[in-house]
């Protein structure tokens, strides 16, 4: 058994292996931790990081902060201020105006995603695909470790005005109520996975108590199966969580637990196997997802070896994303041709039973758009999309196709092929976000 122990930027210096960094290092992660939210836990840092070669680890950088995660004279402007002793308030005001510059809500989640209730905005919801609604609880608005990554960061920033979060399930229910395209309630943060097991439950009890027939599956969003899987296991209520995740699938409803791991190494402790056992046990399925991330896993061979674990514990390969167009994209981003290029050669690798994976994929404004591939049309090299959602259902599964482009990391960085002007989505596009 394991006692949770976080570090963040007040006390991270407290961790025993921090002795092994040199000042530079401990300087890019006060750097960067004043704008880009910072936070482990002792199992990261005892069973995930390989501290021998700390940098050059996936595991530290994906939870660590890294000089490149900043602009260079961002970075330079944050390590001025802390050098000369600036007080706190000014260095949050400056740090604020940094993240100001990071997109901190990418994809119009802020503008356009969130509904209203009788006249009122529900600003702890999302609603951007018609069958798919995001409810993000005040309770669950931080995580058992950040990574760095992350594009919900401003989540855990003081920028309060940058948050998702509602406290009440009332206006959850009648919402869904009055919209029976609503098949799927995904529940994320932040990670859900950090309440209390009695407040989770308070949330499942009124939903289930509200008997919504079309409400078919209750999916969780969580990175807890890979930064604290003793969360299902040896945590003072685990009992308790799984209790309430066996009340779902005896309600009839679909549990689908969104598992975030980005590398084979959080799949190979004793600990998190028998977490997945123990959630697999209630009935619920774990569908795993990832970016693809440049320091991180950016090679097929990766992700092959990750998918088949993921499968031999009995998980199914769910999605491959494209890093968002927030907050350390630049570190992190690859161009698309060359995320489509590992998906294929990590897909050609496995099985069919690991072939449930889709992307690579963009999560922007018009909705989820999948790199399908390179070809050559009529001698015009091409990049083959399509959707695999969107804001307007009808676009879903309609190739288009956009000009070569080796070095294009997001949709805005790409043209349209064969002289047209505008892909076939964009001015039904701006009529839906007038």
């Amino acid at each position: 058994m394991m006692k949770y122990q976080t570090y963040s930027l007040h006390n991270f210096k407290n961790i025993p292996q921090i002795s092994l960094l040199s000042e530079e290092d401990i300087l890019n992660i006060e750097v960067v931790g004043h704008v880009l939210p910072f936070k482990t836990n002792n199992y990261v840092i005892d069973e995930l990081i390989d501290w021998e070669n700390y940098q050059e680890d996936p595991m530290f950088i994906l939870n660590f902060p890294q000089k490149g995660m900043l602009p260079v004279d961002d970075f330079n402007h944050m390590a001025t201020l802390l050098k000369s002793g600036a007080t706190k308030e000014i260095i949050r005001e400056e740090a604020n105006l940094i993240r100001e510059k990071l997109n901190p809500h990418p994809a119009g989640q802020l503008e356009y995603n969130v509904p209203e209730l009788d006249g009122e905005k529900l600003h702890g919801v999302q609603h951007k695909y018609r069958e798919t609604m995001l409810f993000f609880p005040t309770q669950g608005q931080t995580c058992h470790a950040y990574c760095t990554f992350c594009f919900r960061w401003p989540q855990f920033t003081n920028m309060n005005e940058l948050k998702f979060s509602m406290k009440e399930a009332d206006s959850i229910v009648g919402y869904i109520k009055q919209h029976p395209e609503i098949t799927d309630l995904l529940i994320t943060g932040g990670d859900p996975m950090v309440m209390k097991a009695h407040i989770f439950d308070a949330y499942i009890t009124k939903i289930l108590d509200a008997n919504i027939e079309h409400l078919q599956t209750i999916r969780i969003g969580s990175k807890s199966l890979s930064f604290w899987p003793y969360r299902y296991l040896t945590d003072p209520d685990a009992d308790d969580m799984i209790a309430v995740f066996e009340k779902i699938t005896n309600a009839g409803k679909n549990l689908s637990f969104m598992a975030h791991f980005n590398h084979p190494r959080e799949l190979e402790t004793e600990v998190v196997k028998k977490a997945v056992k123990r959630i697999r046990e209630t009935g619920a399925i774990i569908r795993t997802q990832s970016p693809v991330l440049n320091h991180i896993n950016a090679h097929g061979d990766i992700w092959a070896d990750m998918w088949k674990k993921q499968v031999n514990l009995g998980m199914v390969p769910y999605y491959m994303f494209i890093a968002r167009d927030t907050g350390a994209q630049e570190y992190f981003g690859i161009p698309v041709v060359k995320a489509w290029s590992i998906f294929r050669r990590a897909y050609t690798q496995v099985s069919g039973i690991a072939r449930t994976v889709r992307g690579p994929s963009m999560s922007c404004t018009p909705g989820k758009i999948r790199v399908v591939g390179v070809s050559e049309i009529k001698g015009e090299r091409v990049i083959t999309l399509e959707f695999i959602q969107g804001r307007n259902s009808d676009w879903v599964a309609r190739p288009f196709f956009a000009k070569y482009d080796c070095k294009a990391q997001w949709i805005d960085d790409l043209n349209p092929a064969f002289g047209m002007e505008n892909f076939f989505y964009e001015e039904e596009l701006g009529e839906i976000l007038l």
